[in-house]
């Protein structure tokens, strides 16, 4: 049902390199880039595989708090969307592994952000 989102960022920048190295191997990227001129000056930016669905902005107004879990398309995806996300300088906030009080089919990866949002990427593909 949710046809796109997005988060406030403490420093786009940072985010963005953190976001870049995260989503990748979910074969997601930044797609596109609101022009300054239409935003009063704040950096907006979003991202996805085919077109942008979840979208940073840069506000001092950013903080811990929220979650957002992306679809991966295997486990070892998860896996490598972890590994990318905590060598990018995301936190630890829970390893690649089966779920099974969600789903038995649920494997995920959590990982804090650099703004402290719990970031999440799942498949539920059998494994």
């Amino acid at each position: 049902m949710i046809d796109h989102t997005g988060i406030p960022v403490a420093d786009f920048d940072r985010a963005q390199s953190f976001y870049d190295k995260a989503f990748a191997p979910l074969g997601a990227s930044l797609l596109m880039m609101v022009p300054l001129e239409h935003t009063g000056g704040v950096k907006v930016g979003g991202y996805g595989r085919e077109r942008p669905v979840f979208w940073l902005h840069e506000t001092a107004e950013a903080g811990p708090g929220r979650h957002y879990a992306f679809s991966a398309r295997s486990r070892a995806e998860v896996d490598a969307f972890y590994e990318a996300a905590i060598a990018a300088g995301g936190r630890d906030n829970g390893k690649p592994g089966l779920r099974p009080h969600y789903h038995p089919d649920y494997y995920g990866a959590f990982v804090f952000d650099p703004d402290g949002n719990n970031i999440e990427a799942v498949c539920h593909a059998p494994g």
